[in-house]
């Protein structure tokens, strides 16, 4: 019927799958990576579409972040964004430590978005910055999806069903502890180091001659 058969509405399927994981991490990336990896240990589809998919998702989510860095040193509607808690203190961190700094962002949830801001405000080398999140989404990707077949491999096909929901129960405890600890200390999202180092982004180095610095002169 309608002309379609068996091997076409998989490859509809298929479709619509890597369109969602393309699009997922734009709204919460860990989550996209655990769909990933379910649908691998599924058999939905072959594991490397899976990961090209929601790999070119991770890092089109992350890399426009970046801009609105650089539009922060320009901007005040953008600058707000650079003046959140903790993308100072990422700040401090991406100027002294850039590998290890966008490292510890991609898997510590809620320090990923000061962070990425943070290195457009400080104007790291941007082919840089992308090479760097596609190397460390490529590796949490891979610490994943071997996480899963591995527990897969030992705990049967009952792992595609309780290894999500126990992932993302952990994940969706991880986030809560922050978001409570982040109201109750009154401190930002590079808890610990927020409260002590956080300070204004203008009259940092490398801020001297934008439209901003001089308002904050006048």
């Amino acid at each position: 019927m309608f002309g379609f058969e068996a091997g076409d509405m998989a490859t509809m399927s298929w479709w619509v799958l890597f369109g969602a994981l393309f699009l997922t991490p734009f709204l919460q990336e860990d989550f996209g990576v655990i769909l990933a990896a379910t649908a691998s240990l599924a058999g939905t589809a072959p594991t490397v579409l899976l990961i090209a998919a929601i790999l070119t998702g991770l890092v089109a989510s992350d890399a426009w972040k970046y801009w609105m860095g650089r539009l922060a040193r320009r901007y005040q509607w953008a600058h707000k964004f650079a003046e959140k808690p903790g993308v100072s203190v990422a700040g401090d961190l991406i100027r002294k430590e850039f590998l290890q700094t966008m490292l510890t962002a991609r898997f510590v949830p809620g320090t990923r978005i000061p962070t990425y801001i943070a290195a457009g405000f400080f104007k790291a080398y941007y082919p840089k910055y992308v090479l760097t999140l596609v190397f460390t989404a490529s590796l949490y990707i891979g610490v994943v999806f071997s996480l899963f077949h591995t527990v897969g491999a030992v705990a049967g096909e009952e792992a595609i069903v309780w290894m999500p929901l126990v992932t993302i129960t952990l994940l969706a405890a991880y986030i809560l502890f922050r978001w409570i600890n982040h109201r109750r200390k009154k401190e930002g999202v590079m808890t610990p180091l927020t409260k002590e180092r956080d300070h204004p982004m203008p009259g940092m180095p490398g801020f001297e001659g934008t439209p901003l610095e001089e308002e904050e002169e006048e």
